[in-house]
This record gives C-alpha cells, structure tokens and sequence, in this order.
C-alpha cells in the first residue's frame, strides 16, 4: 500500500472508530468529539478503561497491536458492566464490532474507577498469559530471534543443528511489512501448515536505526529474495511469491557490500581484485581428490569423516553410470576429459556417489573393490594433514571450469561453483549503463526488488515505458554465500539480496544437536549434544568458547541473593 492508501485507511479506522463508541465517550463522561479526534481518541479511550496511557504506544507497533485492539475491545466492554465469557467472545468474534450493540442498542452504564485485577485464577492466568505473548512478540520483532541452522552451507562456521540467536538491532530492526499475521510464528501455522498471515494490507518498507552495517565477511540472516509459497501450501499449486518478510531465512556469509565488484577464482573470493581474507573462525570448505595406495582403508574414511565422502571412482557397470543425475559434478568433469579422471573408460567405468547409490560406505567400497580415487569435501588445512597419511599418494584440490546454465542469471550464467564472475554489487543512488546483453543479471531488481515495469521490443529497453539504458538503484544489494562452497545454495544460484530482505545477526549459540537439520535425517535416539558449542558465540577471534559455566554461575548467583532478600524483607515485616 502506499502512503496515501495508508492515510486514508488510517481515517477509515477513525470513523468506525466514532460510529461505534461516542456515545460510550460521553457516558463515561467525555465529549463525543474527543472519539473522534485521531491518537487523542485513544489516550482518553484508556483513561476510560483504565489502562496506563502508554498502551497507545503498542497500537502502532505491527503485529503488536493486533494483540492489543483485542485486548481493548474486551476492556471496552467491561468498563460498561459486560464481564461475561459470553460478553468477551462476543467482543472479540465480532473484531470489536460488539461495541456497536453496546453504543447504540444496550441499556449500559459506565463503571468508574472498575478494577483491573482479574478476579479469579483463570483470569489471572488469562492476563500474565497475554502479558508474556505481547512481550515475547516484541522481543521477538524488534530485538532477538530464535533460529535453527537446518542446512550444511555455513559448515564448519556454523554447523547443523545450532540454535542461535539472532540479533535484529545490531542492523536495525525491519518494521513487519505484513501487518495482519499470528504472533510469534513465521510463515505458516505449526500443525496446519496453513499461512499464518494476509498478503493485505502491506507497509512500506521501513528499518529501525542499527548501530552498525554489514561489513564484509559478517554472517547475516536474510529473506530468501527467490521463496514462492508452493512447498508449504501445495506442491502442485501455482507458485506464489511471499511477502519480503514472510519468505523463508537464509543464513550465510555476506562476501561482497554494495560497491564491491566480486569474482570466485578456484574457489576462493577476490574483491576489487585482491583475495578476500576470512575470518580465523572460517573455516571453508574445499572438494579434494585424494587418490590412496590401492584400496581405501575404513580408518582413512573414518580419519576424515564419512560424511564427508563424495564419491568414489569405480569400476561399475556402465548402466549404473548412465542412472545417474545429468548435473552430476564428476560426469561433466568426465566430458571435459579433466586428467585425474583419466582412469574413466567408456564401457566399463561409473561413479559412486553419497546418498546416491547408497549411504552406506562399506557396502560403496564392496561394490567398488577396485577405487583408488575419491572426492573428499574438506578444508585446506585437513587436506594438508591428510598428505603425511601413509595410504594418501595425492591430494589435488578440485574446481569446476567452465559455465553452468544453473547459475545466476538464468540463461546467462557467470560461472559455476568454483569461477564466477567478475560481477559488481549494485549501490543505492549509483547508475548503472544496461543493455541486452547484461539485462539479465539487473533484471530481477529492476522489476521484482524495486517494483518497475521493464519490457524489451528489439534492442531498445523500456522501463516504466521509457526507452533508456541506464538505471539508478534504489536501495544497495549484497552478495551472500556458503562457506561449504559445493553444497550451499546461495548468491551464486539467485544473485543479489536487497537491503530490504536484511533479517539480523546471529551472535550467540545456545545449543547445539547433531542429528537434527534437513542433511542428517537422523532418528531422535541418535542426536547428541555439542557439549562445547553450548552458549558459544558466533563471532570472535579463536576458536569458539563456551560461556556455559558463566552463566550457571551468574544463575546460581541471582537464586541465592534473591533467596537472602526475601528472607531479609519478611524478617523485616516480622
């Protein structure tokens, strides 16, 4: 909606507002234009319920204030005598429309100076309830939020089955641009799985002051900008694009800022033509050939980890081979005749990969008997390890050549895994020459980021029916990625993310399971916890330290004074 939508659905609220209560204004002793009388309608209105003033405050606060007009359409009705369970669904069923029956139809009086405090227990249980969901909400929206690390992409960073919390001040908060949507949940109901929200009415985007930005090389939690509705609501459905801040949250690391021109060479992320330096914390990722002295050991996989196998080369029979995915990496490497997999034959030799044939690597090396090359996906460093391995005869880092249609942009791809780009990161206020044939890497922002009309009739460019070939950005965009470079789906697949699908940052891990994450599929009686990543932090320098015995102390601390105080205060009263 934009402003003047707003404004006028903003007055539209201040006239059923008047309809529906001045004549309980003026029975509770006001002035019957006082309800008319925008935000001043509200701070008499809780003076006339008894409410503290500062509760006008939280109905502007989006999804907030849908608690509260609830809340306030049951106080309405009984400030006028109606206490009923009857009178407060009735109040709350009819969206405060209740209040209509009471203004014009029911004999009410106003009680005066009514008492707040619930008079029995379930009522008492009804309000502290309320009480912790609005504050929860708040906490929630504007300061910190729970999320679960359910993919691989950030490994060994950030590993799967961590539970951050995710800090949406350090960047600012993003103000909910879908203002009707249930409380505490994203963007779909728990069970149901039905949407938790409507698509209408939507604010203008709008961020709170942070107290720092993006820098290069930080791990950002983000809007997924390509997210459609079609994996929640019906597979089979028409895919339908989501609210900005109803689309699934990606966590990556933010490699390039607005200005930055970036390009993956071998693997690792050049900025303006100098080699990105990460943090000591990151630890990337790296597919290896390891080639071993005749048949692979099970202590050497043990050594580097299974699940860290990719695959093996071994003699199979070619109709294996020919099952196997058309994007499978060792088959292209295979046409391009790359010399490590010189060993390939056309009739006889086929690719064994984890999770594809089988997971399971004894039964692999069963039907493998005569592999000696494998593809490992570790970092440099434990590659470096590996060489001193007496059953290692070579560790070769691999990287993919060449173009894959799979990458951004579709249909004009810059690269693949290994060697994208040379590609700059778009700036707000900065102008950008466009033409057919760079179209495709600017298109998206032009028309689904920032909103324009774009149409192409030969080779002139049409935006918002003007022919022009430039453009001048409207917000900055970053580029996000995996630290795993060969399995995290990132910028390289769907390109830029706009400033306004910024989530938070992560800052603290407060547990940690192996086993839970869509990569492990583990049943719950094999999950165990990473005693050492307990109340760690995200950033830092070093390795990770847990904070864990700290805060038990600090706890310990806060039960015991709290203890000696109450025993000083009733001795007192004594």
């Amino acid at each position: 909606m934009t402003i003047t939508q707003w404004f006028i659905f903003f007055l539209v609220l201040q006239i059923i507002h008047f309809a529906g209560t001045w004549k309980l204004y003026i029975k509770a002793g006001r002035k019957a234009w006082e309800a008319a009388v925008p935000i001043y309608n509200a701070v008499v209105l809780m003076k006339i319920i008894n409410r503290p003033v500062w509760w006008v405050l939280l109905l502007f606060i989006p999804i907030i204030n849908l608690i509260m007009f609830t809340v306030i359409w049951v106080e309405t009705a009984r400030s006028f005598g109606k206490n009923t369970i009857k009178d407060t669904l009735l109040a709350v069923i009819t969206l405060g429309f209740y209040n209509y029956y009471l203004n014009y139809v029911a004999d009410v009086s106003y009680v005066e100076n009514r008492s707040t405090k619930p008079k029995s227990s379930s009522g008492e249980w009804v309000s502290s309830i309320l009480f912790a969901v609005v504050a929860a909400t708040f906490v929630h929206t504007y300061f910190i939020q729970p999320y679960v690390i359910p993919t691989s992409s950030l490994e060994k960073t950030l590993m799967t089955g961590d539970f951050l919390f995710v800090s949406k001040f350090h960047y600012g908060a993003r103000i909910p641009m879908t203002t009707i949507s249930f409380p505490m949940v994203h963007d779909s109901l728990p069970l149901v799985k039905q949407r938790s929200y409507l698509k209408k009415p939507q604010l203008p985007y709008l961020r709170l002051p942070g107290f720092e930005e993006i820098e290069r090389n930080d791990i950002v939690v983000f809007s997924w900008p390509t997210d459609t509705l079609t994996n929640i609501l019906d597979p089979k459905s028409t895919p339908v694009h989501k609210p900005i801040d109803k689309r699934t949250n990606y966590v990556k690391r933010c490699v390039a800022l607005p200005g930055d021109t970036m390009e993956i060479k071998d693997g690792y992320i050049y900025i303006n033509g100098e080699r990105s330096i990460l943090p000591d914390r990151a630890k990337p990722l790296f597919y290896h050939v390891i080639k071993t002295k005749g048949r692979i050991t099970t202590g050497l996989i043990n050594k580097i980890g299974q699940d860290n196998l990719i695959s093996s080369l071994a003699s199979m029979p070619r109709s294996i081979y020919d099952r196997t995915d058309a994007k499978n990496l060792i088959r292209q490497e295979v046409a391009k005749g790359a010399g490590y997999f010189k060993l390939f034959k056309e009739d006889s030799t086929a690719v064994y990969f984890n999770g594809g044939f089988t997971s399971n690597v004894n039964q692999a090396l069963k039907i493998s008997p005569v592999s000696d090359t494998y593809i490992f996906n570790i970092t440099e460093e434990e590659a470096e390890k590996l060489r001193v391995d007496p059953s290692v005869e070579s560790i070769e880092k691999f990287a993919e050549k060449g173009t894959d249609p799979a990458f951004f942009p579709v249909g004009a791809s810059l690269g693949n895994n290994d060697n994208f780009g040379p590609i700059t990161m778009p700036a707000a206020g900065a102008t950008q020459q466009i033409t057919i044939e760079n179209l495709p890497i600017y298109h998206r922002i032009i028309t689904e980021y920032e909103g324009n009309t774009l149409t192409v009739e030969g080779n002139q460019i049409k935006i918002n029916g003007v022919t022009t070939d430039r453009y001048t950005f409207l917000q900055d965009y970053y580029w996000m990625m995996g630290d795993n470079r060969h399995q995290s789906q990132d910028a390289r697949f769907w390109g830029f993310v706009p400033e306004d699908h910024i989530v938070g940052k992560p800052v603290f891990i407060w547990m940690s399971i192996d086993g839970i994450g869509s990569n492990s599929g583990k049943p719950i009686g094999q999950w165990k916890i990473r005693k050492d990543r307990i109340f760690t932090t995200v950033g830092g320098d070093g390795e990770p330290r847990s904070y864990l015995i700290h805060f038990l102390v600090v706890i310990g601390l806060w039960i015991v004074g709290s203890y000696v105080w109450k025993k000083r205060r009733s001795k007192k009263a004594a």
